[in-house]
């Protein structure tokens, strides 16, 4: 009996519950359904998961079929929309992908020219004098004020700037020496 019924009855049915019903449309269509998933993918696995995908939505969207058009008619429209879905998702997880991909070279560039910078501020601190390099320690290592460097290095205010001048000095000096280079 279930044979000779049309596929509008038989979605109706499958959309108020009637499992059997289902079960036939499934039987008569999934053949065409995985034919149009392959060539709107173009590939064997993707037309397999596309179809899978489909058939286990259509339950569900069984309840948006009015009979308005003959069953087949709707259905392909069902695999189309489907297949523009999975489609734009890949396209966004590519760009995400790329994007990140991109946003890790950038951060690790950063992070490689901080560590040149590190390595070449260490470089610098090491050829300073140490009164130079204790002031400049205390002054931009803990952040202290030029007040309270002069109290715990027992000098003046005024020494400690003349000392973070010198570094200054010091440090555009070997600069411009390695930019010769």
């Amino acid at each position: 009996m279930r044979m000779t019924t049309s596929d509008e009855a038989l979605a109706l049915a499958a959309a108020n519950g009637d499992g059997e019903a289902f079960s036939t449309l499934i039987q008569r269509h999934y053949d065409r359904v995985h034919r149009m998933a392959w060539r709107l993918t173009g590939s064997q696995p993707d037309a397999e998961d596309l179809a899978h995908d489909i058939l286990t939505a259509l339950p569900a969207k069984l309840g948006g079929f009015r009979a308005e058009a003959r069953f087949t008619t709707w259905l392909y429209r069902v695999v189309m929309n489907a297949a523009t879905d999975r489609a734009r998702k890949a396209q966004r997880r590519a760009r995400a992908r790329d994007g990140w991909g991109e946003d890790f070279k950038r951060l690790e560039a950063e992070a490689q020219e901080a560590r040149e910078s590190y390595d070449w501020l260490q470089t610098a601190m090491s050829a300073l004098p140490p009164e130079l390099r204790d002031t400049v320690a205390l002054t931009l290592g803990e952040d202290l004020t030029q007040a309270q460097a002069a109290d715990v290095l027992g000098v003046s205010e005024g020494t400690v700037a003349w000392r973070m001048s010198e570094v200054k000095k010091h440090l555009r000096e070997m600069a411009e020496k390695e930019a010769r280079l």
